[in-house]
């Protein structure tokens, strides 16, 4: 047999067309008019058997270069993190593997513990009492975060600090655009938000503020300074997009008095995959419990005293009226969120603390050997595991030269803003040896002219 499933045959096609009265697939399409209608058949190859498509597939995939074979030093959003082996075990169980998200709660109680469990260390590292099931990713997290604060305070006016990452910032702009939403950019000064420019646009129809913390550019923004602009505006949300590994070591924003705070657990158990797909997580306060995106798990007993899951809230169009739901595209990552469970739950509180640390220290480690052979770096505050270099040639020329090192470098700043041309973005994470960083420092060194 060629096919691993059973095809369509042409008796069945016939069979479905008699069944709701067609004569051929051409009539499906009877009420689009003709003039719009592509008139041709599909420029494509020819079908091929599972064996020969496989092969051609796995030729093809066998291009591409993981960080498996090379060493990554990108950043911007993705990282090469350590894995603990346990988690594939985890998440390859078929009874896992297979579950989308929980539509019958009552005897899902395996997936509603991971996802309880889930909720629990997102609340635990972002210092406030709720966090839903997760959701697509960062981006889409952090754009429903807008929506939910202009809906909460009847404001239609949002300020957008530059130094969130500039993907983000494109996803918040579609999502703001339906909901007829304003979104004003904040300037940044030094590799961080601006606090003159962001205390002047300041006024009492803006309905919340966004940053980055750390920053896109690698920066810690200063959070306190943030919340007392803050304090005297009626009704402004804060809403804080955040690394969840940095925030194993950085002061909780829910501590800085967030009232949002999203971001994305790929840090936590989840490859890079090639961008995606990832795990966003989103949240919030008591006060805002209802209006969160997605669902929510909670822990109870039932009538024999045993402890038992449930889905406490679930605001979704598929559960609710249209009209009232949250939002209508916030599914959550169930199979991703587990593999943030398990990394998170086996690497361990103190764990989670010391390998931000880690990234701290060999970031640290980094920077000083760039500046010790001539490569400045940009900015001077605080940082987590990334920052900026200035090479003054072409980032794309020089990044093509280290992978034919075995060098993934890391983001070219240029391909975001002009102004940034010829800065790299370096990003140090806890599996990045000594010998690894000093092998960069050297390549691009000798680059470096």
């Amino acid at each position: 047999m060629e096919f691993r499933y059973l095809p369509m045959t042409s008796e069945d096609k016939q069979e479905m067309m008699k069944a709701i009265g067609i004569k051929d697939t051409d009539e499906l399409f009877a009420d689009i008019p003709a003039g719009v209608r592509l008139q041709k058949e599909l420029d494509l190859k020819q079908p091929m058997n599972e064996y020969a498509l496989t092969k051609e597939l796995t030729a093809m995939a066998n291009k591409n270069i993981s960080t498996k074979e090379v060493v990554s030093f990108l950043g911007a959003g993705v990282y090469d993190h350590y894995i603990p082996s346990i988690v594939d075990h985890v998440i390859s169980k078929p009874e896992f593997y297979t579950a989308y998200t929980p539509y019958q709660p009552e005897i899902s109680q395996g997936e509603l513990q991971a996802i309880f469990e889930f909720q629990t260390m997102i609340s635990e590292l972002t210092g406030l009492p709720v966090a839903n099931s997760s959701m697509y990713d960062g981006g889409t997290a952090l754009a429903e975060a807008v929506n939910l604060s202009a809906a909460q305070t009847k404001k239609k006016k949002v300020l957008v600090s530059d130094a969130v990452h500039p993907e983000y910032q494109q996803v918040i702009q579609t999502y703001a655009k339906g909901q007829e939403i304003e979104i004003i950019p904040i300037k940044l000064n030094n590799g961080k938000t601006d606090l003159i420019h962001l205390e002047e646009q300041l006024d009492d129809e803006i309905a919340g503020v966004v940053v980055q913390y750390p920053n896109f550019l690698g920066q810690i923004e200063p959070m306190d300074a943030i919340q007392k602009l803050l304090e005297n505006q009626k009704k402004t949300m804060l809403i804080v997009s955040s690394n969840p590994l940095a925030l194993g070591y950085l002061t909780p924003p829910g501590e800085f008095g967030a009232d949002i705070v999203t971001g994305d657990t790929q840090v936590f158990g989840i490859p890079a995959q090639f961008g995606g797909p990832h795990c966003g997580y989103f949240a919030t306060t008591k006060k805002l419990m209802r209006k969160v995106p997605g669902r929510l798990v909670g822990q109870t007993k039932d009538e024999n005293d045993v402890r038992g899951y449930v889905l406490t809230l679930q605001a979704r169009e598929q559960h609710i009226r249209r009209d009232k739901a949250t939002s209508n595209i916030c599914s959550n990552q169930a199979l991703n969120a587990l593999a943030s469970s398990v990394a998170m739950s086996s690497i361990g509180k103190h764990g989670i603390r010391k390998m931000a640390e880690m990234n701290m220290q060999k970031a640290r480690y980094a920077k000083k050997k760039f500046a010790a052979n001539g490569i400045s770096v940009v900015y001077e505050g605080s940082f987590f595991n990334e920052f900026v270099i200035q090479l003054n040639q072409d980032i794309t020329k020089l990044n093509a030269a280290l992978l034919e090192k075995g060098i993934l470098g890391g983001f070219d700043l240029g391909k975001i803003d002009p102004a940034y041309q010829g800065q790299m973005l370096v990003a140090v994470t806890e599996i990045r040896t000594k010998q690894e960083i000093d092998q960069l420092v050297k390549e691009l060194g000798d680059m470096h002219v």
